[in-house]
């Protein structure tokens, strides 16, 4: 499956929506990320029922502020809308096909009840 470019315009709907959806934020002068852009590119062919998106932090400063990117190649992952991974750094190929099939088999009910624990302690 080819992979999304992500824009200001399209970033929540892609990752708020159902589903899983990986994000690549990457600059092109940065070396890891060219390094890791055939890597990401290889996994993504291997799941074409995930979303494979990149976001260019350079293009799109305002999200990267607001996603907090601190550094780059920085890999999340969303399921049904809700992060489930962040990590700053690059993966070797079999370490990000193994985290995408650890976001594949994650139970979403326990996840979700963590998310609104988590929450209700935040509120207090």
């Amino acid at each position: 499956m080819a992979t999304t470019d992500l824009t200001e315009e399209t970033f929540q709907e892609t990752v708020l929506g159902e589903g899983i959806v990986i994000v690549d934020c990457w600059a092109s002068w940065c070396g890891p990320c060219r390094q890791f852009a055939p890597v990401y590119e290889k996994v993504s062919e291997k799941h074409p029922d995930v979303t494979f998106a990149k976001l260019n932090t350079e293009e799109y400063q305002q999200v990267a502020v607001a996603l907090d990117i601190q550094a780059i190649p920085t890999l999340m992952a969303f399921r049904d809308g809700i992060m489930v991974y962040r990590e700053a750094g690059a993966l070797p190929e079999s370490a990000f096909n193994d985290l995408v099939e650890q976001v594949k088999a994650l139970d979403m009910d326990e996840v979700r009840r963590q998310v609104e624990a988590q929450n209700a302690q935040e509120g207090q």
